[in-house]
């Protein structure tokens, strides 16, 4: 029998929740009885949902401190608290890292970098009411070379600093930890790589399903996690596997 997460009565927020990973993050949370909150900058069709508890929908830039300050309003608005935010939104195109314009790379950052930053200036004092805590999505792009997203991997690799930062400056009030990810099986992953089968390299042989993420992200959040903050746990499957073992058995 597995350890059940009851959130009920928390108020979770989860940027970029609306597909993919984040949609999966979602879903877990809505399950484990939480009101979920679910941020993009454009509505969409069908929300994250689990059995009759849907997540609710607020459109935002988060990369504007405007509007995700109103984001944050406007939850405790509506709900009177804030217990959790998932900073999800991120992403990046593929692109040549010496002819991408700097304006290309200067999103990357700021979606991926400095909107967490800005989620957890302005969500700060209502996550201290609750004793809440910040989950930052990283990735594997940011502890390895990433030809082709190096933005991308500065950027990731800078969120997970912050999440060492944030966990001290917070403290004891907030906590904040980082779930750093691998090979994840969604849109998202579909459109990055293509066809490729990827399972090969990774040493469970699958790739992550967007609830493994979510159930990493559910038990930072829960009082299971009490005691851990500062912390990124990685959720890869054993990692990519070293190229030059490959090379040795062929």
């Amino acid at each position: 029998m597995g350890i059940e997460i009851d959130l009920t009565g928390r108020v979770v927020l989860v940027t970029g929740g609306t597909r993919g990973i984040g949609a999966g993050i979602a879903e877990t949370f809505l399950r484990a009885g939480a009101e979920v909150y679910v941020c993009a900058r454009k509505p969409v069709e069908q929300l994250p949902a689990s059995g009759s508890n849907e997540a609710r929908f607020i459109e935002v830039d988060v990369r504007e401190g405007e509007q995700v300050a109103q984001l944050v309003e406007e939850i405790q608005r509506r709900s009177g608290r804030l217990d959790v935010v998932v900073n999800n939104a991120g992403g990046t195109p593929v692109a040549d890292t010496v002819t991408a314009s700097i304006r290309l790379h200067r999103k990357v950052v700021e979606l991926n970098l400095i909107a967490p930053l800005l989620l957890a200036q302005h969500a700060r004092d209502a996550l201290a009411e609750t004793h809440g805590s910040i989950i930052n999505i990283s990735s594997v792009s940011g502890r390895r070379p990433s030809p082709g997203t190096a933005a991308y991997g500065a950027a990731k690799a800078g969120l997970d600093n912050l999440t060492g930062s944030l966990a001290q400056e917070l403290a004891p009030d907030v906590r904040v930890n980082g779930v750093v990810v691998g090979l994840v099986r969604s849109e998202d992953q579909a459109d990055h790589y293509g066809q490729s089968d990827l399972t090969s390299i990774v040493p469970l042989g699958r790739l992550a399903e967007p609830s493994d993420v979510g159930n990493a992200c559910l038990f930072l959040a829960s009082p299971l996690a009490s005691y851990i903050s500062g912390s990124t746990l990685a959720v890869d499957g054993g990692g990519e596997r070293t190229a030059y073992l490959n090379a040795v058995r062929t």
